[in-house]
């Protein structure tokens, strides 16, 4: 077997990893809600997220094409190149399990993109980086958390004025039963967001490898079934497994929900996923629904969130881009010495 095609098989199952790990941590994003306000058992909610984001995996590739084109692969030979993805890959599968076993709700989108540009870096440094690509990424990933604060913090304030005179046992029937429902939309925006990152990243090595043609402009971006099948599977399969100190930690530890704000939230989220997900943006899932929590939260007032919890979440998102980026540096160079 050539030694181009045992580097494109380990790039797929790398990727996979990836997506496994990246569904593991981020199950919280579609399902902690739902789980924190007792709308639906851990084992139903988690169902529901797997299902979701398989189906959500297989809608559009313009997400895809974005992270396929995060680097010029022309600089580098073949074989350089496999090895510095194989690194990015590793870098963010290795940090998101580790944030994973720690109960932190980290970005899969930062973590991907901070270890395949810094292992691209370190490869042949910044000019093999897609600038606008790169640049745009970084920041809607910036502007997606506060998109989610604000429509969250309006949006709830506007159910309360709308049900001001409801009973609570009329707000909590009907609002569990708007839960599923926006738990499920959630789930498919993650599915459709985070899933396509990787089929992106697989892509660009079938494309280098020789085993499909040229990447072309986001229009007519085609992503083999195999390969949509084979992401959706395995980040569906890692929601499955579920990183429950991470669902804890947002559903339970970081604002109190009942089923109205549970909705509010997701429904929130969700809007401002969708929104990215059309335009082919990538977008961090983690980042925004935690937004859209704070934002529910600050609806009470400064006492309604514990903000020493969200700024260790916020510090664990600061340092996973420089601590990815090093972490996929380090490992393409201990690559490349073998």
């Amino acid at each position: 077997m050539e030694s181009i095609t045992v580097l494109v098989i380990l790039v797929v199952i790398v990727a996979l990893l990836f997506d496994f790990v990246n569904g593991w941590n981020d199950a919280a994003n579609a399902i902690a809600t739902v789980v924190g306000t007792r709308v639906l058992s851990p084992l139903s909610a988690v169902i529901l997220a797997a299902t979701l984001n398989l189906g959500g995996a297989m809608l559009g590739t313009r997400v895809a094409s974005t992270m396929a084109n995060l680097i010029h692969p022309t600089m580098v030979d073949q074989t350089t190149l496999m090895i510095l993805v194989i690194a990015g890959l590793l870098a963010a599968a290795i940090w998101a399990g580790v944030m994973t076993l720690f109960g932190m709700p980290i970005s899969g989108s930062h973590s991907l993109i901070g270890g395949i540009v810094g292992a691209a870096v370190a490869a042949a440094g910044v000019d093999i980086l897609v600038g606008s690509n790169v640049g745009k990424t970084l920041l809607a990933m910036l502007i997606a958390p506060v998109m989610g604060f604000c429509i969250a913090y309006l949006f709830y304030v506007g159910l309360i004025w709308l049900t001001r005179s409801w009973r609570p046992s009329t707000l909590k029937r009907v609002f569990g039963r708007l839960q599923i429902f926006s738990a499920g939309w959630m789930a498919l925006t993650h599915g459709t967001n985070d899933a396509q990152k990787v089929m992106g990243i697989i892509t660009l090595a079938l494309v280098v490898g020789g085993y499909q043609q040229e990447v072309a402009e986001e229009a007519d971006f085609e992503v083999q079934l195999w390969v949509k099948l084979a992401c959706a599977t395995c980040i569906s399969v890692g929601t499955a497994v579920g990183g429950w100190k991470v669902i804890k930690t947002l559903g339970y530890h970081l604002t109190k929900l009942e089923s109205p704000e549970g909705f509010a939230a997701e429904t929130s989220a969700s809007l401002v996923l969708t929104f990215a997900a059309a335009i082919g943006v990538p977008t961090s899932t983690t980042h925004t629904i935690t937004g859209s929590i704070l934002g529910l939260g600050a609806t009470r007032g400064m006492s309604g969130v514990r903000w020493g919890l969200g700024e260790k979440i916020m510090l664990a998102w600061v340092f996973t881009l420089p601590s990815t980026a090093a972490l996929g540096g380090c490992i393409f160079w201990m690559l490349s010495a073998l």
